[in-house]
């Protein structure tokens, strides 16, 4: 996982990623279900699916258009990479947009009301398992 100020490109640490208040892991992509399974019995999340999305995904670019929106959920926005990459852009406390690239084995809680954004990397390409309270029970609400 990088995380870095998307203004002026400083490297922050995940360390920093504490400090937001924004819960991080990461999890070996060969073996990842049992660590999944304790934070979703830790964080009390009921649900979850898989996600691929990849070049030859029908409507593709209009599908990424729901995501790369600011925005926010009432709900905490939970994934965890399995191949691919991606991009959450997320607002830190004092208003600033934190990057934060996550690839395989990166397992990321963007938590709830914090305004953020998604988006692939030029590939295009993830698979990812969402973690949820309800199933699904997140709108996006957009700024």
């Amino acid at each position: 996982m990088k995380v870095y100020w998307l203004k002026g490109g400083e490297e922050l640490s995940t360390a920093d990623l504490d400090a937001q208040g924004v819960p991080h892991d990461w999890i070996d992509p060969v073996n990842y279900k049992s660590r999944l399974e304790v934070w979703k019995q830790n964080r009390n999340y009921a649900a979850g699916d898989e996600i691929q999305l990849s070049p030859e995904t029908d409507d593709l670019d209009n599908l990424l258009k729901q995501f790369d929106k600011e925005h926010l959920h009432t709900d905490d926005e939970v994934r965890y990479v399995v191949s691919g990459a991606g991009f959450f852009d997320v607002r830190s406390e004092d208003d600033r947009w934190m990057r934060i690239e996550v690839t395989a084995g990166d397992f990321i809680v963007v938590p709830a009301n914090v305004y953020h954004h998604f988006f692939l990397t030029a590939e295009k390409q993830i698979h990812a398992v969402r973690l949820f309270k309800e199933n699904p029970s997140w709108v996006a609400v957009y700024r």
